[in-house]
């Protein structure tokens, strides 16, 4: 290649190059739609936690008073159809276990109090809340032996909330039992 060839082709490499820089750097850019929409930022989302917090704490109670009643239509409201439930014993349950026990009356309880409860908000869907429950004189008949046993006393809860189609509800529940101090 001649010398004057060679020339013209790294004039227009380079020429080339140029142009690609140009064209592509930010400042380069004409069109606005594309520089303001680039990276937008989500407009904040607006959390009530107050609201949450109070909705929450309504279906806590709602759970606890439906055994005396034997409201199965609370338990209904309040639990999600794929909520895991983790007993003080370890067994789990769902949400027919549930039901079946309110509204058969095997589970009973002058008093259920719920105490140093909080509630933590994740976002507008999410929340659990934690607590102390007092059972006082509490029954619960077991369904497989028919057996009675004595459920009063004091737990540690943690129970997990989601707001799915605009209600909030129970997905999952655990219990475990605060032994009394010799």
């Amino acid at each position: 290649m001649n010398r004057n060839a060679l020339s013209i082709a790294l004039a227009l490499t380079v020429a080339v190059i140029g142009f690609a820089s140009v064209a592509c750097s930010p400042g380069g850019e004409t069109n606005s739609s594309l520089t303001t929409n680039r990276n937008p930022t989500p407009p904040a989302e607006t959390v009530n936690v107050a609201s949450i917090e109070a909705e929450v704490k309504k279906l806590e109670t709602d759970w606890a008073a439906s055994a005396n009643a034997k409201d199965g239509n609370a338990v209904r409201r309040v639990l999600a159809d794929d909520v895991v439930i983790t007993y003080p014993d370890g067994t789990t349950g769902t949400k027919n276990d549930e039901i079946q026990m309110v509204e058969s009356g095997a589970i009973t309880a002058d008093a259920w109090e719920t105490l140093d409860s909080k509630v933590t908000v994740l976002d507008a869907d999410a929340a659990f809340m934690t607590g102390r429950s007092v059972v006082k004189n509490g029954k619960l008949k077991h369904p497989k032996t028919q057996k009675t046993i004595d459920i009063s006393g004091e737990y540690r809860f943690l129970d997990v909330f989601a707001k799915r189609n605009g209600r909030w509800q129970i997905v999952a529940s655990q219990a475990t039992g605060i032994q009394k101090q010799p």
